[in-house]
């Protein structure tokens, strides 16, 4: 019975150190979509400003 209480608290333990890594990692991913968002919009704008017009990440460029 007391080895599977050990057992038992090894993986509650594991599970919340899993729970907090986890926690890190989304928060980051988060971060970084929000900077790719924003530095695409800049593109965008840079674009436009200097006459390029609308910027489309997957089409190919004219010389194809």
């Amino acid at each position: 019975m007391q080895h599977l209480e050990e057992q038992i608290a090894h993986l509650t333990r594991s599970v919340e150190e899993m729970s907090d890594v986890i926690a890190r990692q989304q928060r980051e991913i988060d971060t970084l979509t929000r900077r790719v968002a924003m530095l695409m919009q800049r593109e965008a704008e840079r674009q436009q400003d200097s006459g390029g017009g609308v910027v489309f990440a997957n089409e190919r460029p004219p010389h194809y």
